[in-house]
């Protein structure tokens, strides 16, 4: 591509939307939302359910032991997801039911009934199943595959549900809780998309998941991301008997040209925006004319417009490519085929929103500062749509996330348990 074609295709893209956007300010706790919370914890319930949370501890461990070491990739969750439908069933849910996806949902019926708060981990790992989940003990340290994303977010959820009931708090709204499908790479979060999907049996009305990160973790903004699987084809043949012809890794190359030029030139100005070619694959021996060359590509940004423009950059790159490898006087063509693997919305909620106030302003009552962050979650869906959602961190200590030497440590694993207790309380409502 000539210096004067690639200005002009950058030209074309970029002119699709004229963006702005600015970076999440912090924001105040209102002082309602903070007398809410003194009233809530010193509620004797509330005190007692506290207190059954510091005890059941070693039982919350022993779940998460038990979780983590039942296997649970995307779309192979179904072993893991009955062990926590028992759990949830021993804590003493009113209903126990699996969806059309697989997703377990357990119902805490409330005294009014009018509307649904949702407490949620996901089920999937990001291993395979034939990965060695067994957790090693290292002194204090738990090492395990998936024992922090999002086992302990699982096990935190069942004590949550057994310390309500044995405190014997009732809500005004009904809670849901949850073990959702699909969070992690192409699961695409298919859980939650079923959750919120048109037509759903459950209508949500405020949405609070436990994943990765620290206590005060209070994410409000939803990083959305595309992705795409691109694969190039040809009729392959002998590398020197067949010569001259198509051949579709050197199109794939062209294609990863162009998409970096004119994608690293939109992103360097503006919010945010990234992307990155994750995977590559293809032939079948170095004296062979591949028949197929494919590659794994994944675009992210906070702003939905400059998604958009990032999609269209792609897709307009690797045709563009194809175009001009065909033209270039190879013998035959190559032709591409687009397959879009990950489609998360991004998305931003207001600070001022009721339940955002409440996690900030219960978070700081814990004597943690709470930090308003953006991430690739569960909470995505309902964020996009303009519902309440916040993502908290699973608390303790950890690290090597998606790493066979995942670890976490449990400093302060209940207090986390106890904030995701109270604001799951505020927003549902103590019923007095």
């Amino acid at each position: 591509m000539t210096r004067s074609r690639m200005r002009h295709l950058i030209l074309t893209i970029t002119s699709i939307l004229t963006l702005s956007g600015t970076a999440q300010e912090a924001s105040e706790i209102s002082q309602k939302y903070v007398a809410e919370v003194a009233k809530a914890v010193s509620d004797e319930k509330v005190i007692k359910a506290f207190e059954i949370i510091d005890s059941e501890d070693p039982q919350t461990i022993r779940n998460l032991i038990m979780l983590t070491e039942t296997p649970a990739p995307p779309f192979q969750e179904e072993g893991r997801a009955e062990v926590f439908r028992k759990m949830l069933e021993d804590a003493g849910a009113d209903s126990i039911w699996s969806d059309g996806v697989g997703n377990v949902l357990a119902l805490r019926k409330g005294t009014d009934g009018n509307r649904n708060v949702v407490l949620d981990a996901h089920l999937d790992t990001v291993f395979p199943m034939e990965t060695d989940v067994t957790v090693q003990k290292k002194g204090d340290t738990l090492v395990a595959p998936g024992i922090g994303d999002d086992t302990r977010g699982l096990s935190m959820v069942v004590t949550v549900l057994k310390a309500l009931n044995l405190a014997e708090i009732r809500t005004k709204s009904d809670l849901l809780f949850i073990g959702t499908v699909g969070e992690e790479g192409l699961g695409d979060l298919r859980g939650v998309k079923y959750l919120f999907r048109e037509g759903a049996e459950v209508k949500v009305d405020s949405w609070i998941s436990i994943d990765g990160g620290s206590d005060g973790r209070v994410n409000t903004g939803a990083l959305g991301s595309k992705r795409y699987r691109a694969t190039f084809r040809g009729r392959g043949g002998h590398s020197w008997g067949a010569f001259g012809l198509a051949n579709p890794h050197h199109a794939l190359g062209k294609a990863i040209e162009y998409f970096t030029i004119a994608a690293s030139k939109y992103t360097a100005e503006g919010p945010k925006t990234s992307f990155n070619i994750g995977r590559i694959g293809g032939g079948t021996s170095v004296n062979s004319i591949p028949f197929e060359s494919w590659m794994e590509v994944d675009m992210r940004s906070l702003s939905p417009d400059r998604l958009l423009v990032i999609d269209s950059i792609f897709r307009a790159s690797v045709q563009q490519a194809v175009e001009d490898y065909n033209n270039s006087g190879v013998d035959d063509i190559v032709t591409l085929e687009l397959e879009k693997i990950g489609d998360r919305p991004s998305g931003r909620l207001s600070t001022d929103l009721p339940l955002i106030q409440r996690a900030m302003a219960a978070t700081d009552e814990f004597g943690v500062k709470p930090r308003l962050t953006t991430g690739s979650t569960n909470s995505n869906i309902p964020i996009s749509r303009g519902i309440p959602a916040v993502t908290i961190g699973r608390g303790g200590r950890g690290g090597g996330a998606h790493s066979l030497d995942e670890w976490w440590l449990n400093r302060a694993g209940a207090r986390a348990i106890k904030l995701a207790a109270l604001i799951t309380l505020l927003e549902a409502g103590i019923d007095e």
